[in-house]
């Protein structure tokens, strides 16, 4: 057996590679939800890191090894992946799949664990925009899934929304630029795939009644086409409105997008304007550069938004000294009062954005601001500890969790 792997664990090595994954014994498992696989799959907790195991061809297995590599470089929303174990046999000596090793994503949901009776028609929208916004940001990078689905996704909670993640890559392909027809041909997968995974969920009961499959699909392919068409689409703008240059550049970071450049050509009434569209990430980049803090771009543009009202409330005027002190004075001592056993119910971030809201829906019933302390006490007690744990969601069923 051979095993190469990114990421130096030890542990791997124990595992009972010689023998066919189905088989592997359930003290070396953990339980967690997941999505429809045309592989076995199993999830295996070393050192209170979860992994994923996928047995697969070896080539398939290389591909997608070297693929999701690719995409972590360039800070794509996919799984990590860990390691490849190759040359397996049997202690007959009967040779056995490659198994492909992904780091799970931790604080993340499979859609059948979201896709269920209790999930309400604002949860559908939100993981329809979850899942367009990643196709968009997947072909401005020029990547061709080839598999589009929701069994292919993960999602984490995103202040109030979703992020959508990619988990299986194996039919992906990563070229400097999508042409026409290849990002049609992935828009058509994704509308066959989900139709087929939403007749799935209503076979099984688990898709509510008022959910039509047929206008699911349709509508994920149309929030898909105008994020597209926002994002890409040629602007005319008249010598006399060229303030509307810089407010299509606004509007594209609030929507979490940067702008590298700007393409601009004359033309008999004025400009002809495309902007380069680099990436994802806006608001999530300038928290990490502010603060050091890792978060979603929803739960990045919230905490920036209480970042910027803390420093007008201080009148600081220095950026990165009034970062420095809401980190220290505001963010840290509400991460530090949640008592250590609730913090695998979701990670910091969204802990803290959803205190944010919880915070302004008291002041509101009070007609005043309650303070963030109250807020913080009133959102333990009476929210938090009622919520699931999202950090591995170990043992839990799909049914039991709530949206």
């Amino acid at each position: 057996m051979r095993i190469t792997s990114a990421l130096i664990d030890p542990a791997l090595l124990d595992l009972p590679w010689h023998v066919p994954l189905e088989d592997w014994p359930a003290d070396h498992l953990v339980a967690l939800p997941q999505g429809i696989s045309r592989h076995v799959v199993r999830f295996v907790k070393l050192n209170d890191v979860v992994y994923a195991m996928k047995e697969t061809r070896e080539r398939i297995a290389e591909k997608e090894y070297d693929l999701l590599r690719a995409l972590e470089r360039i800070d794509f929303p996919a799984v990590q992946a860990v390691a490849i174990a190759t040359d397996r046999r049997t202690a007959e000596g009967e040779p056995l799949e490659t198994v492909l090793v992904t780091r799970h994503l931790q604080f993340s949901l499979p859609y059948r664990a979201l896709f269920s009776r209790v999930l309400r028609p604002n949860t559908m929208n939100r993981l329809l925009d979850a899942l367009a916004a990643l196709v968009v940001r997947m072909h401005l990078t020029g990547f061709s899934w080839g598999d589009c689905s929701l069994s292919n996704t993960l999602f984490r909670r995103d202040a109030g929304a979703f992020a959508a993640y990619l988990v299986d890559a194996e039919t992906g392909n990563l070229y400097p630029k999508l042409s026409e027809g290849q990002r049609s041909e992935d828009i058509e997968i994704l509308r066959l795939n989900i139709f087929g995974e939403c007749l799935d969920l209503q076979a099984a009961e688990l898709l509510h009644e008022s959910i039509d499959p047929e206008k699911v699909v349709d509508d994920i392919v149309a929030r898909y086409e105008r994020l597209w068409h926002e994002v890409t689409y040629e602007q005319e703008v008249t010598k006399d409105a060229r303030h509307h240059i810089e407010r299509r550049i606004r509007r594209l970071n609030e929507m979490g997008f940067d702008v590298a450049e700007v393409s601009m050509s004359t033309t008999d009434g004025g400009y002809r304007v495309r902007p380069k569209v680099v990436d994802a990430g806006y608001h999530t980049r300038r928290l990490m550069r502010l603060t050091g803090l890792d978060a979603e771009e929803n739960q990045a543009r919230q905490l920036l938004n209480d970042l910027d009202t803390y420093r007008a409330e201080s009148a600081l005027r220095d950026e990165q000294q009034a970062a420095h002190r809401w980190l220290t004075e505001v963010f840290e001592p509400v991460v530090r009062a949640v008592p250590p056993a609730l913090r695998r119910k979701l990670e910091p971030q969204e802990i803290f954005s959803q205190i944010i809201q919880h915070k302004w829906l008291l002041s509101e019933r009070a007609g005043r601001d309650v303070g963030m302390g109250p807020a913080v006490q009133s959102y333990l007690t009476e929210v938090l500890v009622n919520k699931p744990d999202e950090q591995a969601v170990l043992g839990v069923d799909a049914d039991e969790l709530s949206v």
